[in-house]
């Protein structure tokens, strides 16, 4: 029989030791919150968009960074002779000329608020705003200026420079939303001081250089496990090669057209520290070695130690309406790897993807922060055999990634009425982009990445509603592809994608993209601009819900290691490249529509690309044409009102002349008379 004195000690005995256990147990999931908290747990990433004035996203706390540069204004705001300087500052512009440029262009009210901005600036000169920028007050140095949308409620702006002294030239000029944040949180922005409790004010006029990103942006963002920069870096069409043709932090802007725009690598470091997200950076097709190692070595420096980078060369390097394609199909060709320009791209790609990734290795010292990339084509599961078996690459690669996209066949969407039509074509199984189809292809390649010891990711997804041949919002189908991506029935086409991403076996899912507004040539954005309330956001109300209930489900997707699968002792693509034709070998129906279908769209927005182009130097060359015509007119009048001026003075001095000449003839009998007179007498 047990003492009852000793059964009681026994009991708390076990109580302090349970009690003891329970306590670690608290401790430890307080500090897994902690680790794993968004974006660490979060199974979504998110593209970045192309620096423009028309960025509905307006990532920048300083709006000049994304107003369009001052040459490429020209003839509409930059008129006559200007020269610049190595940032692209005017630092002479000729009499009767001008330097100007668009800062906001086409955003919807509310994606910055209206208020006063502060324009901060270096030298002397004659500064104006117009559209909706109008100016309050004006010191040495610093201008602040109202924005605020008119009544089509659309935000455009306009700066302009009409003179610069030479010796002192107007520069540095830096455009800063109103108010700052509270030093204790960076995703939310405040008018004044005031609104700080318990923290200190950073005011952007003071403080823009540390604070760089836009709060709204930054809590747009913070959602997202991994930032993929391909966009902000303008990677896409881009000629650079070289380090020293990069754009730096000082340069006037980072916006501009393709070739031209992009942000320096310091800036895209800075985000993704801020975010705590991990960054995936995409190099240059044209980059040479030199270009990747000091890229390498900024990202070494600079980032968070805890935080993984992924790494991809190019974009799409598949995809007909890039140049970056035709490039790796003649660099294939002049080394000889192919005699087929197609396969020899692919082997290009392929082998200059490794040579990439282990620059990176050796700047990194290891692989441990590396995550490398092999971008594929997400019907194709014979591009996927040929880039991961060629020179067994699939040994230095981490994750295949392709690009789940929906949408109906362009013959299909053009025959709907409404957008019950549309969603109807979006789970048709006789459609080889549904939804059910590309779950589908999905599974097909988490099998061939697994067959390579390489994990599935999606470096884009989502939508892909765009009718490249309409250029008019208000035909069908273009119409109804922005009323659908408008509708709440959205929200449920995304969360099925997703859920059927995740229970095909897929890893890391990046969206496109961050807010864009709605056009013609899509509606890519899962909202239409930043501050939109999330009740009229469907894609991305969807997004955060899927974020919220369905965490991190791969192996080290929370933690700070890489989980690198085992790869085969023998190359699974030893035949890969043994084939004629690409459609012959796809293992099922639904592939070989998919590729035909996708291969079709892509001659259609490579035309339409072309016809884009050709549309828009006509627009150039008409304007240009007209500027000249009112010149012209208005040299003729000038011309015509000095020849009448001219002729009146003529006319006034012929006629003075007779006045003249009729006074002194009047006068003549007098003074002979009187001459008479006096003779007489």
């Amino acid at each position: 029989m047990i003492n009852k004195n000793q059964s009681q000690y026994n009991l708390c005995k076990t109580y302090k030791k349970y009690s003891l256990l329970f306590l670690a147990f608290i401790v430890f999931i307080i500090s897994f919150a902690k680790v794993t908290a968004a974006p660490l747990s979060s199974p979504l990433g998110i593209n970045t968009n192309e620096i423009m004035e028309n960025d509905a996203s307006v990532p920048f706390v300083d709006l000049m960074k994304m107003a369009m540069p001052f040459e490429e204004a020209r003839p509409w705001l930059t008129k006559g002779v200007v020269k610049y300087d190595k940032n692209g500052w005017p630092n002479y512009i000729a009499k009767g000329a001008q330097a100007g440029t668009r800062f906001l262009n086409d955003l919807p009210a509310g994606t910055i608020p209206d208020g006063l901005y502060t324009v901060l600036y270096k030298g002397e000169g004659i500064i104006q705003y117009n559209h909706d920028a109008h100016l309050v007050k004006r010191s040495f140095g610093r201008d602040v200026i109202l924005i605020r949308a008119g009544k089509d409620r659309i935000l455009r702006a306009i700066f302009k420079i009409h003179a610069t002294d030479p010796n002192n030239p107007i520069r540095n000029v830096r455009i800063l939303l109103p108010g700052g944040i509270c030093e204790n949180n960076q995703y939310k922005r405040v008018d004044t001081a005031s609104e700080c409790k318990n923290s200190r004010f950073l005011s952007f006029e003071k403080e823009y250089a540390g604070i760089i990103f836009n709060p709204d942006y930054l809590n747009y963002m913070k959602d997202f496990k991994v930032i993929r920069f391909m966009n902000m870096s303008g990677i896409t069409r881009s000629p650079i090669s070289k380090w020293s043709q990069r754009n730096t932090i000082n340069k006037q802007t980072w916006a501009g057209k393709s070739g031209v725009r992009g942000a320096p690598v310091e800036i895209m470091v800075a985000l993704a520290n801020k975010l705590e997200a991990d960054p995936w950076f995409n190099m240059p097709h044209k980059a040479d070695n030199d270009y990747i190692r000091q890229f390498a070595t900024v990202v070494k420096q600079r980032l968070e130690p805890n935080l993984k980078t992924y790494i991809e060369y190019t974009n799409e390097a598949w995809n007909g309406i890039f140049t970056q394609t035709e490039y790796v199909k003649q660099q294939g060709l002049r080394l000889k790897l192919d005699k087929n320009k197609h396969k020899a791209g692919y082997k290009y790609y392929s082998m200059r993807s490794v040579q990439i990734f282990k620059i990176w290795e050796s700047v990194f010292g290891n692989t441990d922060n590396l995550i490398r990339v092999m971008g594929a084509w997400t019907p194709y599961e014979r591009l996927s055999d040929m880039l991961l078996s060629y020179q067994e690459a699939y040994k230095y690669t981490d994750v295949l990634a392709i690009a789940p996209y929906f949408y109906p066949k362009l013959s299909t969407a053009r025959k709907a009425r409404s957008i019950s039509d549309i969603f109807a074509y979006l789970y048709d199984n006789k459609e080889p982009n549904s939804i059910p189809n590309v779950i589908k292809l999905i599974k097909a390649q988490v099998k061939k990445a697994q067959q390579y010891g390489v994990q599935l990711v999606a470096y884009e997804g989502g939508q892909h509603l765009v009718d490249w041949d309409n250029r008019n919002t208000q035909l069908n189908p273009t119409k109804l592809f922005i009323q659908a991506n408008k509708s709440q029935r959205m929200e449920k086409a995304y969360t099925d994608l997703l859920k059927g991403w995740k229970k095909a076996g897929g890893t890391l899912f990046v969206n496109f993209s961050a807010p864009r507004t709605s056009a013609w040539y899509g509606s890519w954005g899962t909202k239409e601009y930043l501050t939109q309330p999330l009740k009229h956001a469907p894609k991305h109300r969807s997004i955060l819900s899927f974020i919220r209930h369905s965490p991190c489900w791969w192996e080290s997707c929370a933690n700070g290691y890489i989980a690198r699968l085992t790869k085969p002792s023998e190359n699974p693509g030893k035949d890969a490249f043994n084939f004629v034709s690409r459609t012959a070998v796809v293992s099922n129906s639904i592939q070989a529509k998919a590729i035909i279908a996708k291969e079709k769209e892509l001659k259609r927005q490579k035309y339409a690309a072309k016809r884009i182009e050709k549309a828009r130097q006509l627009d150039i060359q008409r304007h240009v044409q007209r500027i000249k015509h009112k010149q012209k007119a208005r040299a003729q009048t000038l011309a015509r009102a000095k020849t009448l001026k001219n002729a009146r003075r003529q006319r006034i001095i012929k006629r003075n002349r007779q006045i003249k000449r009729q006074r002194i003839a009047a006068r003549r009998p007098a003074r002979r008379a009187n001459k008479r007179r006096y003779v007489r007498r």
